[in-house]
């Protein structure tokens, strides 16, 4: 694969990051303005309150064609309350940010979060850290030597998390090793809602960030 130039973090952005950022450049992230009810014409007047999209595991299993099964819409979920309004972040600055989407046209500084280029087709090199058709980006073993490489899944998808690798959720950027690029957090830790052809995209997909 070759691609252009382009500037990529060593890890994905932080809450500390992001809160300095939000702070410096007096922005709200979109899950924290309530929805306007000209972009939603008939939506129902209760339904129309800032929240976000929450990963809530379902107890048992279900299908996994339906990705609502495990995600859901929760008023109050924002980035300094990632699981709603009873949640928060503390002890957790060196964690990635969730729900943390905010509106280009507001002027985004081009040294700040929206620089963390982590998409197609630089993303997916950049993830590569350098190894061409390789199962992952440390090799073709998931846990070399039962060592886990990656906040991930571990046991039935959706439904139980065994936590093998000593995370339930979200964990510190720096937790597991970088690739053969530098580059942190390429695989695991938090989903990311990928875009297609310049739009996002309706469906999460296991990336680069994980709620």
């Amino acid at each position: 694969m070759t691609v252009e130039g382009f500037w990529i973090d060593r890890t994905p952005v932080t809450n500390r990051e992001f809160r300095r950022f939000v702070n410096a450049a007096g922005l709200r992230p979109f899950a924290e303005i309530k929805p306007d009810a000209k972009d939603y014409p008939g939506a129902l007047p209760h339904m129309l309150k800032a929240g976000s999209l929450v990963f809530t595991p379902p107890k048992h299993a279900v299908d996994l064609r339906d990705w609502s099964q495990w995600w859901n819409f929760k008023f109050g979920a924002h980035w300094r309350r990632p699981y709603g309004p009873r949640s928060s972040i503390s002890g957790l600055d060196d964690h990635p940010v969730v729900h943390g989407r905010v509106s280009r046209r507001r002027g985004l500084p081009r040294n700040g979060p929206a620089r963390n280029c982590r998409r197609k087709p630089s993303g997916s090199f950049a993830a590569r850290g350098g190894l061409d058709g390789a199962e992952f980006a440390w090799g073709d073993e998931l846990a070399p030597g039962g060592k886990h490489m990656a906040n991930t899944w571990q046991g039935e998808f959706r439904a139980r998390n065994l936590n093998e690798d000593g995370f339930e959720r979200t964990s510190p950027v720096t937790a597991f090793p970088a690739n053969g690029h530098g580059v942190h957090d390429m695989i695991g830790n938090v989903w990311d809602g990928p875009r297609i052809g310049g739009r996002p995209s309706t469906k999460p997909m296991r990336s680069n960030r994980l709620h």
